[in-house]
């Protein structure tokens, strides 16, 4: 809403993110231009993305999967020669840095998320960061469903009225409460999250040998240890692994879906390409439990399920030599 999109306006986006990241874009009649990820992060690939650059491209919308950042330098470049917004989604990466500096305060603006599945969360909710101050009264007026309300109760105007598009953005107070303590609490809260990922990453190594992919974190990035994830070797050994692991009680799960090849990404979208990395990670990722208060007895639950899976299936001794 702040960028004015309109039909015939494009954005360009991954294919793996969740629909809302499209969804936003939809709404204001614009396309989203779906493009690949790079096979590290996961994340969008910056040469392609501009590659996909038209007259019609009005902004690039990068999403920081798993609070990695995205490569923020060359697309802030590419963004800037061609006169397009950056519109970080930056859904699990509050905290998050690139380079020192924190997810979402790079671009023209940051989209987080308070959803119950992320680290800091009051059930449903998120909030948008700001970085151009000429954003700044718009949104106020868009987020007041369209009003003034926010200069009439700084004293800017006697009375407040119908201005602008809108709608009614606010939390409630006792979401808003909820996050607040959340947030207060975040250097333990993040520590707790760390300790856990690194014992998952420290732990699983030995599933590499095999082919098995663990979570790719760049030196100029620091994560929010938002979740864990394996990039198995084909679909029907995610299948097989996640079953096992539900056998012994540990709930693993995909994540996105391809957008590029979603009935409503065809109907409302294009892809650059047929997005072969998206696809083949689509099918292959398996999320590992990782949650606030999840305790060690728990991770070691996890752990030993996904390496006696392995020990049973790797088909060979030697890949296993010395593993307990």
């Amino acid at each position: 809403m702040l960028l004015d999109l309109a039909p015939g306006d494009e954005v360009i986006m991954p294919s793996f993110t969740f629909p809302s990241t499209a969804t936003a874009v939809v709404r204001a009649g614009a396309r989203p231009i779906f493009v690949d990820i790079r096979p590290d992060t996961l994340n969008i690939d910056e040469l392609q993305a501009e590659a996909a650059i038209t007259a019609r491209t009005r902004s690039i919308l990068p999403v920081h999967y798993n609070g990695v950042g995205c490569a923020m330098e060359p697309l802030l470049e590419i963004a800037s020669r061609h006169k397009l917004a950056v519109v970080e989604d930056n859904a699990q990466g509050l905290f998050g840095t690139y380079d020192g500096k924190y997810l979402g305060t790079l671009g023209s603006m940051g989209c987080l998320s308070f959803h119950g599945t992320k680290n800091f969360t009051c059930g449903e909710g998120g909030a948008l960061l700001l970085n151009e101050p000429a954003l700044i009264d718009r949104a106020e007026t868009i987020r007041e469903k369209g009003t003034n309300r926010q200069a009439f109760l700084q004293g800017r105007v006697d009375k407040y009225t119908w201005v602008d598009i809108g709608s009614s953005f606010l939390p409630s107070d006792v979401s808003a409460a909820i996050l607040l303590g959340q947030l207060e609490d975040r250097t333990n809260i993040q520590y707790a999250r760390r300790q856990l990922w690194d014992a998952y990453f420290e732990t699983l190594q030995p599933v590499q040998a095999l082919g098995v992919k663990l979570p790719s974190v760049p030196p100029r990035c620091q994560q929010t240890w938002h979740l864990f994830a394996l990039i198995v070797r084909s679909p029907e050994e995610r299948t097989a692994l996640a079953q096992y692991a539900r056998q012994r009680g540990v709930e693993c799960s995909f994540h996105y879906q391809p957008l590029h090849a979603s009935a409503a990404g065809r109907r409302f979208g294009s892809s650059l390409n047929d997005c072969p990395e998206t696809t083949f990670v689509s099918e292959r990722l398996l999320r590992l439990p990782l949650y606030n208060g999840m305790t060690e007895e728990e991770l070691h639950r996890v752990t030993e399920a996904v390496l006696s899976f392995y020990r049973i299936n790797s088909g060979s001794q030697r890949a296993w030599q010395g593993i307990q």
